[in-house]
């Protein structure tokens, strides 16, 4: 490896070894179409947190926090604060309703409750949404490989891909929620040792106060009042309405299991931040000429141990690969499930394999568009998919749990439709400088508003307006 040393490279290729063979040995059982996407119904508590964890720390959450940090300092928390505030929504007011029905998708659920078509657009929505969050992801793990190896990026994307085959295909929802548990255990070890060494550092620094002002780097409005509320608010927002989360609460064995899980997942999320703060902002004191986005894994080679370096190294890639791998089995089975059974009317014995095409092919395209935006901040792609999940989908599905039945079928299909699209040209073709949350929420709203005044009531729909009845 070109740019690590020979034990570093050990230590990073055995930590890999173990976490992919967890996954691996884990799924090895895996048969049916609901074993993979949903672990047959019967994940623990442990298996839900690691689930959960296995997504949302991601590139994102480590590599992309130390960037923005190395630039801004401790405003880059929010992602971190917003990802575990959304969890704990989650887990306390929709979990119960969710897990409740027998659904693999939240189009499924959605569909049930507004009929076909908003389904259908859920699907849509979510599967756009998610992808700018994989390319966020893709992208940390093209620049760690590249780093590592020496070679190009386009080498390390065909390696990222390839790895996300690996660690999703041969197991699915069971093997990434081990290996989630796994690269846990592994990211807390080494960013925690990175954390303390680098805010140890940072202390005995000469002149830093002169270094770092108290604005804007120890703010957390660095970026602005506005724009920071907004970003906190879109990952909350965006966290309820994501498939990659709301399908390992479908995957729990009940909904106790699933609440106590996410919560789990909530309280180790939300701390993440702070070591990588420490990090970025070090390494923006002694290294100002290095690319942001290597904050993190040029700590790790220069400043950890051996050792540790290879395994933080290994915890970032799996991280990564983990991350787009959750994204991808949640795209594969919305397009499995709401697009192949109910318009391609593919039989139940080739889901399966319809699943497992759609995440590789996912995962390429993420690739693709990463590639492209090789210089782009992590976090802002991220920020981007959650608010335009939840623009549309949030009100329409947070009334199906408080008050249920009561939005009409066509006014809750409006709704979905106009929001979303606001959300999307308001940014990119009218470039209105309001976070594209809240225009497409504030629409969502007048239209679910006059909906709920003039429309008639959403009749009880039969479960097989999903395309699958509950069970």
């Amino acid at each position: 490896m070109a740019f690590i040393s020979f034990s570093v490279a050990a230590s990073l290729t055995l930590t890999v070894i173990a976490i992919f063979a967890a996954g691996a040995w884990s799924g090895r059982n895996v048969d049916s179409a609901e074993e993979f996407s949903l672990s047959g119904r019967s994940a623990g508590t442990a298996l839900i947190a690691g689930s959960m964890l296995g997504t949302c720390v991601g590139g994102a959450s480590t590599v992309g926090t130390a960037q923005m940090a190395s630039a801004l300092g401790l405003s880059a928390w929010w992602f971190t604060i917003g990802m575990g505030s959304g969890l704990l929504v989650l887990a306390l007011f929709y979990a119960r309703a969710l897990r409740g029905t027998g659904f693999e998708t939240i189009s499924q659920y959605l569909a049930a409750h507004y009929g076909p078509v908003a389904g259908t657009l859920t699907s849509v929505i979510t599967a756009l949404s998610m992808l700018f969050s994989a390319v966020a992801s893709v992208l940390a793990g093209i620049h760690v490989i590249a780093m590592v190896t020496g070679g190009t990026p386009w080498m390390a994307a065909v390696a990222i891909v390839v790895l996300v085959v690996c660690y999703v295909v041969f197991g699915g929802m069971k093997a990434a929620g081990i290996s989630g548990l796994v690269k846990m255990a592994v990211i807390w070890v080494t960013l925690c040792t990175a954390g303390v060494t680098a805010t140890l550092s940072l202390a005995d620094l000469p002149g830093f106060d002169q270094a770092f002002p108290a604005f804007p780097w120890f703010s957390l409005a660095a970026r602005g009042f506005d724009d920071c509320v907004g970003n906190f608010v879109s990952v909350v927002v965006g966290i309820v309405c994501s498939q990659s989360y709301v399908q390992v609460i479908y995957s729990a064995s009940d909904a106790r299991t699933a609440t106590v899980g996410t919560v789990v997942a909530a309280l180790i999320t939300i701390p993440v931040g702070l070591p990588l703060i420490a990090v970025g902002m070090f390494m923006h004191a002694q290294h100002p000429d290095l690319t942001p986005v290597l904050a993190l894994p040029v700590y790790f080679v220069t400043y950890l141990p051996a050792w540790i370096a290879g395994m933080g190294l290994a915890g970032i890639l799996i991280s990564v690969v983990s991350s787009t791998a959750g994204l991808s089995l949640s795209v594969g089975t919305l397009l499995a499930n709401d697009f192949g059974r109910e318009y391609l009317h593919i039989s139940e014995r080739h889901v399966l394999m319809v699943t497992r095409i759609c995440v590789a092919a996912f995962a390429a395209l993420s690739a693709a568009i990463a590639l492209t935006h090789l210089d782009s901040f992590l976090l802002d792609w991220n920020y981007m998919s959650l608010a335009l999940r939840g623009a549309g989908i949030f009100l329409p599905l947070t009334l199906t749990i408080l008050w249920p039945r009561r939005l009409s079928p066509a006014w809750a299909v409006a709704s979905m439709a106009a929001s979303t699209s606001l959300a999307v040209f308001g940014r990119t073709v009218f470039s209105i400088p309001i976070n594209p949350l809240f225009t497409g929420m504030a629409l969502s709203a007048i239209l679910v508003t006059i909906g709920l005044m003039v429309g008639k009531p959403a009749p009880r729909l039969a479960p097989e307006a999903s395309g699958r009845p509950p069970r």
